[in-house]
C-alpha cells in the first residue's frame, strides 16, 4: 500500500506541477494584452482635445439699429450674442465674410459707416475679408480710411486693420502682386487656425471704375489653392472666408446639392478648393444655407446680422505636440426670436455708439440734398394709402434706378433698358412746402430723401426676356391678398396697356419701349432693387434670371440723382394705360360700311303703300256721290235718308284708314237699292190710302 501510495503521491505531484505550469503560462499570456491595453490608455490620456468656436457674419451693411419688424438685432444685439456665446466657450473667434459697411441705413451712412466699424471693433471682430462694398468709395478710401479706423481696436496687432480686409485675389493692376493681405493666422488655446480671404471677381463691375483703376480681381479658386498650400504646414485648420456665395437658400439636401452643382465661380470654389481647406464661410448673395458638401461645411447667414454662422472645431493634440483635426460641426444661430426681439442681452458699450449715431443722424438729416418743383406723392387719395395705383413717386424712383444703371459715374456695368420700383418700398412723400426744420420750400433734405426709401436696398440688374417682363407686370395683380394689386413704378420710355378686370395672366394687352413693341423673345436689361429682384412682394418672375448686385445703395443713388439735377419734377403719370373696352371704337369705322345702312332707306318703299290709297279712295267716293240723286225724291222723310249716309262712314270709325275695296262698294250699292225700293213701297201705299 505504501508503494501504491507513494507511487500515487509522486504521480500526483508531477501532475500538479504540470498543471501549475500550464496555468502559469496561460495567466502570463492573458496578462500581456491587458498590459498593452493599459499602455494604450496611458497614451490616450496623454492626448488632449480642444474645441474652438468660430462665429461668423456676412453682409452686415451697417444695420446698427435693432429692427424688430425686419428681425434684426442691431449692432448691440449682434455683439451681445457673440459675447454670450464666448462665455460658454472662451476659445472663440469672431469673423466676417465681407460687406460690413456700404449699402447701410441712413444712421450709419451719414457718417461714412464709422458707427458700424466702431461697433464691430468694440465687439472684438478678429478677422474679415473685404467685400465689394468696402470699395464703394474707392481703393484709396479702403487703405487710407477704413483700415486705419479699424486699427485703433487692434491692440498689439499692428496688422489688425489689414486682417479685417483680406483679399488674396486682389492684385495690383497688371501684376500678380497682392494689393491686400491674403491670409491671417490666429492661435487659440494651442490650436492654430488660418483664414484665407477672397472676393468675387464681379467686383470689377460692381463699383465705380475710377475707384479701382489701380487694382484688379483675379480667380478665387487659383488664389485659395495657392495660399492654402503656402500655409498648410503653419496651421492646424484652414477656413476660407469668401465674399462670394450661392444663389439659393435652404438647409435641405436638394438645396445643398444645387449649391454643389452650381455652374458659377462659387460652385467651382465649393467643388475644387484644396482639401486643405476645412470649411467655407461665404457671403455676397444674402442667402441662408448651412450645408456640408464633400465633408466640408459651407455656410452663409443671410444678411444684416440676423444669424451667426457657427463652427465647432475639435483638434486633438498628442503628448508629442502633434495635432490633428477631429471634427468640425456647423450650424446657424438665429439672433432674434419670433417677435423680432434680440435673443441675447445687448452690449451696452455698443448700444451707446448706436444711440450717438442716431442723435447725429437726426441733426445731419436736415442738410439739403436737392430741390423739387412740386409735391411728389405715392398713390391714393391720402398719399400712400393705395399701392394699387400709378404714382408720381413710384415712377420717379424707377427713373432714378434707370439713371443709376446708365449714366451714374459710380456704376461700372452695362446700361439698363427699363427699371421698376415696388410701391411697398416707398414709405414717404416729398413735399414742396418747407418742413418745421425751416429748410425752405422745394428743398429736399437728407432725412426726407432717406424716409422715402428707408430700407437701404441695393440696385440690381437682370437679363430678362420680354415674356418675363410681361409676367412681372401680370404679378401686380394678387387676388386673395390684403392688397390685391401692387402697382409698379416704371421708368421713362417704357409703357404698357392693361385691363383692370381680367382673368389672371390676361391683364397685359401691350408693352412698348422707346415707342417700339417689346419682343417677348428678346432679352432686356432690367433694373430694380435687391428686395424684389429676389422675388419680394410676390414678384417671383424677377427670379426668372439671376440678378447682379450693382453695389449701389438706393438712397445714395437717389441723393446723387438730386444733386446732379438742378430741380427734380414729379414723374408724369400715364406710363401704365388702362385699356378701355371702348378701344374697339376704331372698329366702327369699318361699320361705316353704312352703305348697307343707307340702302334700307329704300324701305321708304312707302311709295307702293301710297299708291293703293289714291285709286280706291277716289273710285268709291265718285260712285256713291252720283247715286244719292234719286234720294232727292224722298226728302220729306229724313229718317230713312240718314241710315244710308252713316253706313259708308263705318270703316273710318273702326280705325281703318284704307280706302274701301270693290266688294265693299257693291255691298253698299245693293243695300242702298233695297232701301230705296222699300221707301218706294211705303210711299206707294200711302198714296193709295189717300186715294
Amino acid at each position: 500500500m505504501r508503494t501504491t501510495s507513494h507511487t500515487f503521491s509522486r504521480t500526483s505531484v508531477r501532475r500538479c506541477i504540470g498543471a501549475g505550469a500550464v496555468f502559469a503560462t496561460a495567466g502570463a499570456l492573458l496578462m500581456v494584452p491587458q498590459a498593452a491595453l493599459a499602455a494604450d490608455e496611458t497614451e490616450a490620456t496623454a492626448a488632449t482635445t480642444t474645441t474652438v468656436q468660430v462665429l461668423g457674419i456676412n453682409d452686415f451693411h451697417g444695420r446698427i439699429e435693432a429692427d424688430a419688424y425686419g428681425g434684426l438685432p442691431g449692432a448691440s444685439g449682434l455683439v451681445g450674442a457673440v459675447r454670450a456665446l464666448e462665455t460658454e466657450n472662451p476659445n472663440t473667434l469672431f469673423v466676417s465674410s465681407g460687406d460690413n459697411i456700404g449699402a447701410s441705413t441712413f444712421t450709419s451712412f451719414i457718417q461714412q459707416d464709422t458707427p458700424t466699424m466702431e461697433s464691430l471693433g468694440l465687439g472684438g471682430l478678429d478677422v474679415g475679408v473685404v467685400g465689394n462694398h468696402e470699395f464703394d468709395q474707392g481703393f484709396a478710401d479702403l487703405t487710407d480710411r477704413v483700415q486705419p479706423f479699424y486699427q485703433q481696436f487692434g491692440g498689439d496687432n499692428a496688422e489688425y486693420g489689414a486682417d479685417l480686409t483680406l483679399g488674396a485675389n486682389v492684385y495690383k493692376k497688371g501684376t500678380t502682386e497682392p494689393a491686400l493681405k491674403e491670409y491671417a493666422i490666429r492661435e487659440v488655446d494651442g490650436v492654430t487656425i488660418g483664414f484665407i480671404g477672397t472676393i468675387t471677381a464681379d467686383t470689377q463691375t460692381l463699383v465705380s471704375p475710377a475707384g479701382i483703376a489701380d487694382i484688379e480681381f483675379g480667380d478665387q479658386l487659383e488664389a485659395v489653392n495657392r495660399v492654402a498650400a503656402e500655409i498648410d504646414d503653419q496651421v492646424d485648420v484652414t477656413i476660407l472666408l469668401t465674399h462670394s456665395g450661392a444663389e439659393v437658400s435652404g438647409s435641405d439636401e436638394t438645396t445643398c446639392a444645387d449649391i454643389a452643382n452650381e455652374q458659377t465661380d462659387f460652385g467651382a470654389l465649393v467643388r475644387d478648393a484644396s482639401p486643405a481647406v476645412d470649411a467655407i464661410l461665404s457671403g455676397h448673395t444674402h442667402q441662408n444655407y448651412p450645408c456640408t458638401i464633400q465633408d466640408r461645411p459651407v455656410l452663409q447667414t443671410g444678411s444684416y446680422g440676423a444669424n451667426l454662422s457657427k463652427l465647432d472645431i475639435e483638434v486633438s493634440t498628442d503628448e508629442t505636440g502633434a495635432t490633428s483635426l477631429v471634427s468640425i460641426g456647423s450650424s446657424l444661430v438665429p439672433l432674434t426670436d419670433e417677435e423680432g426681439a434680440p435673443v441675447y442681452a445687448p452690449a451696452e458699450d455698443v448700444q451707446a455708439v448706436v444711440d450717438a449715431a442716431v442723435a447725429y443722424a437726426e441733426v445731419q438729416g436736415n442738410e439739403p440734398v436737392g430741390k423739387i418743383s412740386a409735391d411728389i406723392l405715392r398713390g391714393g387719395e391720402a398719399p400712400g394709402d393705395d399701392r394699387g395705383v400709378e404714382s408720381t413717386m413710384g415712377n420717379l424712383v424707377a427713373d432714378m434706378y434707370l439713371w443709376a444703371t446708365t449714366d451714374y459715374a459710380k456704376y461700372g456695368g452695362e446700361p439698363a433698358d427699363v427699371a421698376f420700383m415696388n410701391p411697398g418700398g416707398l414709405r414717404d412723400d416729398l413735399i414742396y412746402a418747407s418742413s418745421d426744420a425751416g429748410e425752405g420750400d422745394g428743398v429736399v433734405t437728407y432725412a426726407e430723401a432717406a424716409a422715402v426709401q428707408p430700407f437701404a436696398n441695393t440696385i440690381t440688374t437682370s437679363e430678362l426676356t420680354g415674356a418675363d417682363i410681361e409676367e412681372i407686370l401680370e404679378q401686380q395683380w394678387q387676388p386673395g391678398q390684403d392688397r390685391p394689386k401692387l402697382h409698379l413704378g416704371v421708368s421713362e420710355g417704357f409703357s404698357y396697356e392693361y385691363v383692370e378686370d381680367a382673368e389672371p395672366g390676361e391683364h397685359i394687352v401691350s408693352m412698348t419701349l422707346g415707342g417700339e413693341p417689346v419682343d417677348p423673345a428678346a432679352t432686356y436689361t432690367v433694373t430694380t432693387n435687391s428686395f424684389i429682384a429676389a422675388g419680394g412682394d410676390g414678384f417671383t418672375a424677377f427670379a426668372n434670371g439671376p440678378f447682379r448686385d450693382t453695389g449701389l445703395i438706393d438712397l445714395e443713388a437717389s441723393v446723387d440723382f438730386m444733386t446732379e439735377h438742378d430741380v427734380v419734377d414729379p414723374a408724369p403719370l400715364g406710363r401704365a394705360v388702362e385699356y378701355v373696352e371702348a378701344e374697339p371704337t376704331p372698329e366702327p369705322t369699318p361699320t361705316a360700311e353704312p352703305t348697307p345702312t343707307a340702302e334700307p332707306t329704300p324701305t321708304a318703299e312707302p311709295t307702293p303703300t301710297a299708291e293703293p290709297t289714291p285709286t280706291p279712295t277716289s273710285e268709291p267716293t265718285a260712285e256713291p256721290t252720283q247715286e244719292p240723286t234719286p234720294t232727292a225724291e224722298p226728302t220729306q222723310d229724313p229718317a230713312p235718308s240718314e241710315q244710308p249716309s252713316q253706313t259708308p262712314s263705318a270703316p273710318s270709325d273702326n280705325g281703318d284708314d284704307l280706302a274701301p275695296t270693290g266688294g265693299e262698294t257693291g255691298w253698299a250699292l245693293g243695300l242702298g237699292a233695297a232701301v230705296m225700293i222699300a221707301a218706294g213701297l211705303v210711299i206707294s201705299t200711302r198714296l193709295r190710302r189717300k186715294a
